[in-house]
């Protein structure tokens, strides 16, 4: 199967999440989407039907590509059959952009289904960094690497979370996917502002943006519990942060996630129509 894609770089517009039911309306009217990502892991295999209907996608959108299980964060190395998988996709699929999660999601030889925190220390910061290293080194170019979102906080922990993204970017020369979703439910569930958050993070890195949907849920102890879901609609004051994050940043590459209990393609293009306005507005506003 020959190289696909030609685009080089993703636009500062709206993009979604590529789910394969939504292949047909796509190809037929996309709407305000002008960019699609893809998780890594769901194109791995061999030919069939999700690859040509990928070959087709690539070559009218810019595509990037989400991977979901490196483990970046994790204490043993990363997994070279895996990496292999990742490599080939990439070699073939030439995407605009690859990124990956700020988490760990595998322990010796088990795969946990989540992705799971980190502790921000030195020791962790060194071992991120390795890992990272090692992947942009494989697929000879730059990763993107996504902030989590977090329901506890680790008393270990020694840096902040944007000056760790920070320092993870100057020692290995990656850049940074922000999602805002996740520093809102990260906010709501540690007790800070997350106005806050976007004041301290190193905006200038940014390569790309997320947001979707969260579940509302409370603790043992009455207190608002958020849970990334990427099954609804974004919420209002996720919306709000985006406005926000994007007067500091300028337009960027934005996504809108939704992976769980996914819609029809109208509700879902209309979630990008919304992400496509909050970029035009911040454009007039320049």
């Amino acid at each position: 199967m020959p190289a696909r894609s030609e685009h080089s770089h993703l636009p500062n517009a709206a993009g979604v999440g590529y789910k394969p039911q939504h292949f047909q309306s796509i190809m037929e009217n996309a709407g305000t989407v002008e960019w699609l990502e893809i998780h890594a892991e769901n194109y791995m295999g061999d030919g069939g039907r999700p690859l040509a209907q990928l070959r087709h996608l690539s070559e009218r959108f810019p595509i990037s590509v989400h991977g979901v299980g490196l483990s970046i964060g994790g204490e043993g190395p990363l997994d070279p059959d895996h990496l292999a998988r990742l490599k080939h996709l990439v070699d073939w699929l030439k995407p605009a952009s690859f990124s990956e999660h700020l988490a760990w999601s595998t322990h010796d030889t088990h795969f946990y289904n989540d992705l799971l925190p980190l502790p921000y220390t030195d020791s962790t910061l060194t071992r991120v960094c390795d890992h990272i290293n090692q992947v942009q080194d494989l697929l000879g170019r730059q990763m993107l690497l996504e902030n989590p979102s977090s329901y506890l906080a680790f008393a270990e922990s020694t840096w902040a979370e944007p000056a760790f993204l920070n320092e993870i970017a100057k020692r290995t020369g990656c850049g940074l996917l922000l999602d805002v979703n996740n520093v809102f439910v990260s906010a709501t569930n540690l007790g800070y502002r997350p106005q806050e958050y976007i004041d301290a993070y190193p905006i200038d890195l940014v390569g790309e943006i997320h947001l979707g949907g969260h579940d509302e849920d409370e603790d043992d102890h009455g207190r608002p519990l958020l849970i990334d879901s990427h099954g609804a609609e974004v919420v209002d004051p996720v919306w709000s942060l985006l406005a926000y994050t994007l007067v500091r940043s300028g337009p960027k590459p934005t996504l809108v996630e939704w992976d769980t209990d996914v819609p029809d393609w109208p509700v879902l293009e209309a979630e990008a129509a919304r992400a496509a306005s909050a970029l035009h507005a911040v454009k007039v506003a320049a």
